[in-house]
C-alpha cells in the first residue's frame, strides 16, 4: 500500500503570500486520516513551507531546510541553493524521495523536489501534489481574472481541486507570511 496525495496551493499578491493545503491522507483506495498538517512556518515564523508527500522523508527535508537557513543568516535562496548542491552528499537522501514543497518567505517562492531541483514559478502562484493539475489552472484563472485576494483565490483554487481529486479533500487549512 502507498501513502496519496494532497494538494497545496500558494499565492502571493499585494504582499501577502498564503498557502493554503488540504488535510487528507490517503493509504491505497482508502482515506487514512483526516486532518493533517501539512502547513509549517520555520525560521522564527518567517518561512512557510508546505509539502506533499512521505511524511517522514518531508520532516527530514523540512529540518535540513531550516538548518540552512540558521547557517544563511535567513536567506531563503542561498539555504535552497546549497541544501539543492549538496543533495548528493546527503546519505539519507540518496534513494528515492517522495516529497515535494512550496517554500516562501515574504519575498520570493520556490518549489524543492525530492530529487533535489529548486525552481522559482514564473507566476505568483504555485501548487504541488496530486491536485496540483486543478488547482494550478484554478489559481491562474482566478489570479489573471478577477481581483481576489491571495487568501480567497487559495480556497477557491483548493475547492475546485477537491471536485476532482479523490486525494484531496475540503478541509483546508490556510497560513499567510507578509
Amino acid at each position: 500500500m502507498e501513502f496519496r496525495g494532497t494538494t497545496i496551493v500558494a499565492v502571493k499578491r499585494n504582499g501577502k503570500t498564503v498557502f493554503g493545503a488540504d488535510s487528507q491522507a490517503t493509504m491505497d483506495t482508502m482515506v487514512f486520516k483526516d486532518g493533517v498538517k501539512k502547513l509549517h512556518k520555520i525560521y522564527n515564523d518567517k518561512v512557510l513551507v508546505g509539502f506533499a508527500g512521505a511524511v517522514a522523508q518531508a520532516f527530514a527535508v523540512l529540518r535540513l531546510l531550516e538548518e540552512n537557513l540558521n547557517k544563511y543568516s535567513g536567506n531563503l535562496q542561498r539555504a535552497l541553493v546549497e541544501m539543492s548542491s549538496n543533495w548528493q552528499n546527503l546519505n539519507a537522501m540518496r534513494n528515492n524521495v517522495e516529497v515535494m514543497m512550496i517554500v516562501a518567505n515574504k519575498d520570493d517562492m520556490y518549489i524543492f523536489t525530492g530529487d533535489g531541483m529548486v525552481t522559482k514559478p514564473n507566476d505568483d502562484f504555485a501548487s504541488v501534489g496530486s491536485g496540483s493539475p486543478y488547482a494550478l489552472g484554478a489559481a491562474r484563472a482566478l489570479y489573471e481574472n478577477t481581483k481576489l485576494n491571495a487568501h480567497d483565490i487559495a480556497e477557491k483554487a483548493l475547492l475546485i481541486a477537491s471536485d476532482y481529486c479523490i486525494y484531496t479533500n475540503k478541509h483546508l487549512f490556510f497560513e499567510e507570511v507578509e
